[in-house]
């Protein structure tokens, strides 16, 4: 069996969560927005070395949030804005969820070429979980343009909290999808949170 095989169902999870829950937590420790920032993009780099390392292979959306998390806070960093890294949610959710209807549109299921190892489900399931999955990230894209352009950096952290713990709701919310649709063999378990990157 493979080291990939092997990875525990949670170790995933843990991995893409890291790098957001670094941040908030460091946030909150110290209220130094820019000390977070650099949490966030070390998090965000070892976060991706050890998936690399555990599961040998680089999961497709999880490796795209990390980087952008890279480039995005990157830049925070160097520019001295934090308004770079306050994008990143409103551009990655924003382009995510146009992909998936796109995709939808073509008849080309970006969600199924990316979980389809993982369930088993037939067409008309997976553009049904595209279409919720590509709502709620135009949701979250919205919800973080209005935020970070009303309120403060403090209340814009305490909205990414909140949006952390969404995000795994939405996703554990699919499960009862997944098992009904779901067919032998593919093993059922919560899709993955939409983005749990900050």
């Amino acid at each position: 069996m493979s080291e990939r095989a092997r990875a525990p169902a949670w170790f995933g999870w843990a991995v893409d969560g890291a790098p957001g829950v670094a941040f908030l937590g460091v946030y909150l420790l110290t209220r130094d927005f820019r000390l977070s920032t650099w949490w966030l993009v070390g998090a965000s780099a070892a976060a991706l070395t050890v998936s690399l390392a555990v599961e040998r292979r680089i999961r497709p959306l999880p490796a795209l949030t990390g980087a952008f998390a890279l480039v995005f806070g990157g830049g925070s960093l160097l520019l001295h804005d934090p308004e770079i890294l306050k994008m990143k949610m409103t551009i990655v959710d924003g382009l995510l969820g146009g992909a998936l209807f796109v995709g939808l549109a073509l008849k080309k299921n970006p969600l199924k070429m990316i979980l389809g190892a993982t369930f088993n489900l037939e067409d008309r399931a997976w553009a049904v979980l595209a279409l919720r999955y590509g709502v709620f990230w135009w949701i979250c894209a919205v919800a973080n343009e209005v935020v970070r352009r009303t309120q403060s950096d403090h209340t814009w952290v305490l909205f990414r909290g909140v949006a952390l713990g969404i995000a795994v709701a939405f996703a554990v919310a699919q499960t009862p999808f997944l098992l009904k649709h779901n067919r032998p063999p593919g093993n059922v378990e919560p899709a993955p949170p939409p983005d749990l990157g900050v």
